[in-house]
């Protein structure tokens, strides 16, 4: 009897879910506007209902115009960036496909991983963590290598460095290859320009740039992609991640049943990014421009420095360095346990180096800035760091 009134005790608590308010200034997730939740309350469709459809065509075409792209296939796929990053690879690596990696963070080495897991023959322009690569000696790797597909990352989220893609993308088709581009962080808060670029895949989250919460990939696929698509020799691995029967689901009529998407996602994806048009793409551009050259003000004027070079920073997430004799943990754990604010630290070969601070959505303010630069002034100056005491004034 105790027993069963101690399980009925423990059920009756974990019956209303009372999470801890927290500003999320980490590198994802990030801040969500109350009119997402909203809409993710509203009453669920089934997945084959017109409702459905009719909110996933718009979605899409909202999500062209983040993108920066025509391509009719751009959609979200079920599942958090990570599943986007395995339907690029998995639906253009195949076995014996050599694919070209720029590599100079921890995502690149995951985009590594999956396209050995299929198979593939895969060669790597190696960069220390937090650098790019330059126009001419990316041209010169995809020219030496000849590969048929060829991998980078926009907005490296390990290190802060935003990678540019035109280079890359001429000497890729120049070689015959299409080009896969990992747009997880960037997206919604920095001008990614798929077309313009010349991109043929790419893909993101939503709980990043985009500021709506986990558990869809937009991706976008070039026309000249889905011939590649076509000369494949063998059939997509990933049954569930298929561009081919996920075409036949999402934009053939009649719909074909695939799997049970989810409509509340799609609602709250759907008003993220009806925020998104209502400020104006290039607003929002630059909304989060400016809070960035606010908080690489801020910290430099405590004495820090910033890891990744000056034009070449991601604008959504800043990564200074930690200070010496500074404990980065420390900081961190104040800041979320006095002030429910979140931020994260490096990892890998930056472990122990750098904060991965984001100021995205509603938190890409100046005033957001200001605010979170004097609490984090405090817990520099708990922990040791003397220059931070004027800014913590």
């Amino acid at each position: 009897m105790a027993l069963m009134s101690e399980t009925k005790a423990e059920v009756r608590s974990a019956t209303s879910v009372q999470p801890p308010k927290r500003l999320l200034y980490g590198p994802g997730p990030s801040q969500v506007d109350s009119r997402v939740y909203k809409a993710m309350a509203k009453p669920i469709v089934g997945h084959l209902d017109p409702y459905f459809f009719k909110v996933f065509e718009e979605s899409s075409r909202m999500l062209k115009v983040v993108f920066g792209t025509q391509n009719p296939m751009t959609f979200a796929v079920s599942g958090t960036g990570s599943s986007g990053m395995e339907t690029a690879v998995a639906n253009f690596v195949e076995p014996g496909t050599k694919v070209a990696v720029f590599a100079n963070g921890y995502f690149c080495d995951r985009i590594t991983e999956m396209a050995k897991r299929q198979g593939s023959e895969v060669v790597r322009f190696e960069k220390p963590w937090g650098e790019v690569f330059g126009d001419d000696e990316a041209s010169a790797f995809i020219q030496r290598e000849r590969p048929q597909v060829v991998a980078y990352v926009t907005a490296e989220t390990s290190t802060g460095a935003f990678q540019p893609g035109k280079a890359i993308c001429a000497a890729a088709h120049a070689a015959g290859a299409v080009v896969i581009a990992d747009c997880v962080t960037s997206l919604g808060a920095m001008p990614v320009n798929i077309d313009e670029t010349g991109v043929d895949i790419a893909y993101s989250c939503t709980q990043k740039g985009l500021s709506c919460t986990p558990g869809l990939a937009p991706i976008t696929v070039s026309p000249r992609a889905l011939e590649a698509l076509k000369s494949r020799k063998s059939k997509v691995q990933s049954w569930y991640l298929d561009l081919n029967l996920l075409n036949e689901y999402y934009f053939q009529t009649p719909h074909k049943y695939h799997h049970t998407a989810s409509a509340t996602l799609l609602y709250g994806f759907h008003q993220a990014l009806t925020l998104i048009m209502e400020e104006g793409v290039e607003e929002r551009f630059k909304r989060h421009q400016q809070a960035h050259i606010a908080f690489v003000k801020g910290v430099e004027a405590m004495g820090l420095r910033m890891h990744v070079a000056e034009g070449k920073r991601i604008w959504n997430l800043n990564t200074p360095c930690v200070p010496e004799g500074t404990d980065e943990a420390k900081v961190r754990k104040m800041l979320l346990d006095e002030q429910g604010i979140e931020i994260a630290g490096g990892f890998g070969p930056l472990a122990g180096k750098i904060f991965r601070i984001g100021t995205m959505g509603p938190l890409a303010t100046e005033a957001s800035v200001r605010s979170f630069l004097r609490h984090f002034a405090t817990a520099l100056k708990a922990s040791g760091y003397e220059k931070a005491k004027a800014a913590a004034r």
